[in-house]
């Protein structure tokens, strides 16, 4: 135990700090516009970064990745907040906090490898895409200076790293393009007008609504998508720091984790959140390893905060939006185009229709169980495929049967078998097909009776040892029709 900790938490202790420090830096800009995504006061997403990061540091599944507010669950709280208020939300991230503990109780990270990639694709693109938009209203139609700002914060975001990285590019811009508005005096809108910042450490308390069934009706639809979206942006980020890092995690622990990290959030003022890519990609490439380098983001976040925040009100919102348009573009997978030509016309169909049902429903959480649901039955229907081959050896008739026998593909087997047959000895040989569940089992019994009334030997042959299992378990006919 004492050695888990000492790796966990003291590996490299200088090089994870500085890490942290870095991360701190890149979550002021994201953390204040998924606030304004959201709809709610700056220092609800700022407060929300800040405890998710500390608490998951020591609670979480993945030493080294990056939990705050993200804009993926900011997205769903959009109507919640606009229709009933922040204290809804506080109520609705609180049982978020509740579901995703149950969902690590019942191992649900294990449910993980059940979503297809193209699924994943299709989620990270909407995301992509929905943050973008989200951004057009900040600006255009404000004033020439806003695009000025705009076109400024795009150039350095995108050129500066190719020559200098050890600052973030997305700081460099904050802090540069501030101070012009500052001393240039720019008809700007700036975050000091959307809310106060304040320069105080949150503090508990219950969220001021009622407890009673119609609250728990307004707020379960929005807290079940917040669960199910930041949990499966939590383990897609775990899978890929896994392959970052070349190490495994604890997935089932990680949901428990955010949920208890959430549901503290909640009673703490905050909007709930979940592990963010880009910053846990930023954590792993400058050197992190450990859960200090977590823990160092959340403290040092809210040092920020508590000095520097009245700097933080004059910072510019045409700056921030250019950074979440960055933002989009760095998550969107631009190979996803690569993809539609190349995968199979299903996968790029769900791909599509995963995209398609996010951006018309705008809930990340219905496209991905949608794509989830519609791949499977693409998945069924592609191994429905039987065939059937007619021999006669002997005077008898030989059905030779190739596939998987399951719900789907009762009616292809039986499309391919001449039930007309009368006295007849028949031979069902199964040696190229499985038999999965009681339908497939269900359709011997019924060809068994069907030929036996119209006189004919029917024999089942070469079952495999799961096969025969399951039929011997579920099968009504007598068992001297086995060989």
């Amino acid at each position: 135990m004492l050695n888990k900790i000492k790796k966990e938490w003291f590996t490299a202790p200088g090089t994870n700090i500085l890490a942290g420090i870095v991360v701190a830096l890149a979550l002021i800009p994201e953390a204040l516009s998924f606030s304004i995504i959201a709809g709610v006061d700056p220092m609800v997403g700022l407060y929300s970064s800040f405890i998710i990061a500390v608490v998951i540091s020591f609670v979480g599944g993945r030493p080294a990745m990056i939990s705050a507010a993200t804009g993926s669950v900011a997205l769903v709280i959009v109507p919640l907040v606009k229709d009933h208020g922040v204290q809804y939300l506080l109520a609705a991230t609180i049982l978020m906090g509740i579901i995703q503990i149950i969902f690590g109780i019942l191992k649900v990270g294990r449910l993980m490898k059940f979503i297809p990639n193209s699924v994943m694709i299709g989620f990270v693109n909407a995301l992509a895409i929905l943050i973008f938009m989200t951004q057009l209203k900040h600006i255009f139609g404000i004033s020439i200076p806003t695009y000025l700002f705009v076109i400024f914060t795009l150039l350095i975001v995108y050129l500066l790293p190719r020559v200098f990285n050890r600052i973030p590019a997305p700081l460099v811009a904050i802090v540069l393009l501030t101070t012009i508005a500052i001393v240039s005096g720019a008809n700007v809108k700036t975050v000091g007008d959307l809310g106060e910042i304040k320069r105080s450490l949150p503090h508990f308390f219950v969220p001021d609504v009622p407890f009673n069934f119609e609250t728990l009706q307004i707020i379960f639809p929005y807290a079940l998508s917040m669960a199910i979206v930041g949990l499966v942006e939590s383990l897609l980020t775990a899978r890929i720091v896994d392959q970052a890092t070349d190490t495994y995690s604890n997935k089932n622990q990680e949901s428990r984790g955010q949920g208890v990290a959430n549901m503290i959030t909640g009673f703490f003022g905050a909007m709930g959140g979940c592990a963010m890519i880009g910053q846990s990609v930023i954590n792993v490439r400058s050197g992190a390893t450990t859960r200090l380098s977590t823990f160092t983001a959340g403290i040092f976040l809210i040092i920020l905060i508590m000095v520097f925040g009245e700097w933080v009100v004059q910072i510019p919102m045409p700056i921030l939006a250019g950074i979440m348009i960055m933002v989009s573009v760095g998550t969107f997978d631009w190979r996803s185009f690569k993809f539609i030509k190349k995968a199979p016309r299903t996968d790029a169909f769900v791909m599509i229709l995963t995209v398609a049902i996010v951006l018309i429903s705008n809930n990340l959480a219905l496209g991905v169980i949608v794509g989830v649901i519609v791949s499977a039955l693409c998945f069924a229907t592609k191994i429905s495929n039987v065939v059937v081959q007619y021999k006669e050896i002997d005077g008898a008739i030989h059905y030779q049967i190739k596939g998987q026998i399951f719900f789907v593909s009762i009616d292809a087997l039986m499309n391919q078998l001449d039930l007309e047959l009368r006295n007849q000895i028949i031979y069902l040989d199964f040696s190229n097909a499985h038999l999965w569940d009681d339908s497939a089992v269900n359709a011997i019994d019924t060809l068994i009776e069907n030929y036996n009334k119209k006189n004919n030997t029917i024999y089942v042959q070469h079952l495999n040892k799961d096969s025969r299992k399951i039929v011997s378990e579920l099968s009504k006919v007598n068992q001297q029709h086995l060989l």
